[in-house]
């Protein structure tokens, strides 16, 4: 009797069809090269039925994989650089945008930090499946709140009136309307200011200072149940200070959470009070084990 359990948990997925799978295959952020992209399509001709599946979430399945046909279908995936993916109560793949090494309008390097997150998180078993998204900027392609933890980059700004023109560029760039021109100089109003950085990109003298930031969202769904992910935490100045945060969300999610129970039902059964409290307090300790 085949383990359909093991199955899933390494990607094949039941089909209708007796003793057929579709194949979720691991792809971060996006992104795949052409190699690996040829290495699909020829498993999808021997294995499969000559189509592959693009998901909503940037993943690759191959459908109508044979039983019989699993172990060699996965050998020749590896030998050409395509690893499965995963299902089932654990982190999924992570998804990105093209972020700033491409886009304009990108303030952090998206498909780098993805990599990292998946290194780091990717397959690890949870009472629920939990998924990372990532978005380079205020226009939100990925969709970060709609993820159990999603990632925003924006910047934190700051004005340098010695180099200000008052040429007004960056109040016409401000989609929020939080930059007003006095007589001598530029003000900003914070409770309006999103951090999109748009000001930095758009001044042409510089006066507008920017450093890339993290902007995070926790216990976001789209499925079964429609949560939009919330803040409990500033925006993250940096890697370190992003991934204590994650570690401190999976630890709160492995302590507290029932099993077959998503991130989100945990926080909103907990409280946001709570754990806001505890990511806090987990984000100033030395040990998030404790």
């Amino acid at each position: 009797m085949p383990d359909y359990k093991a199955l899933k948990n390494g990607g094949f997925m039941r089909q209708v069809q007796k003793n057929r799978f579709s194949l979720r295959l691991k792809v971060v952020g996006g992104n795949l090269s052409a190699s690996q992209l040829e290495t699909i399509a020829a498993i999808s001709k021997k294995y499969g039925d000559g189509r592959v599946h693009l998901t909503s979430r940037q993943g690759v399945e191959i459908p109508f994989i044979s039983l019989e046909d699993v172990e060699n279908v996965k050998a020749e995936l590896e030998l050409g650089g395509v690893s499965t993916g995963v299902c089932g109560p654990r982190v999924r793949t992570v998804t990105a945008c093209q972020g700033s090494d491409i886009c304009p309008s990108g303030c952090i390097d998206t498909y780098s930090l993805a990599l990292e997150i998946s290194d780091r998180y990717f397959g690890r078993v949870l009472p629920h499946k939990f998924k990372f998204g990532v978005t380079g900027c205020m226009n939100n392609c990925l969709k970060a709140e709609e993820n159990d933890l999603g990632i925003k980059g924006g910047f934190t700004i700051e004005y340098i009136k010695s180099l200000c023109t008052l040429c007004g560029v960056c109040v016409k760039a401000c989609r929020e309307g939080a930059i007003s021109i006095g007589s001598d100089s530029l003000s900003l109003d914070k409770e309006k200011c999103n951090s999109c950085g748009r000001c930095v990109k758009s001044c042409p003298f510089e006066a507008w200072k920017g450093e890339a930031a993290y902007i995070l969202s926790f216990g976001g769904t789209f499925g079964n149940m429609i949560a939009k992910g919330l803040d409990a935490l500033p925006p993250a100045k940096d890697k370190e200070t992003l991934f204590r945060a994650a570690d401190a969300a999976l630890v709160f999610f492995d302590k507290y959470a029932s099993p077959g129970e998503r991130f989100r039902v945990a926080i909103d059964r907990a409280g946001w009070d709570s754990f806001k409290k505890y990511m806090q307090e987990a984000m100033a300790s030395q040990d998030l084990a404790d």
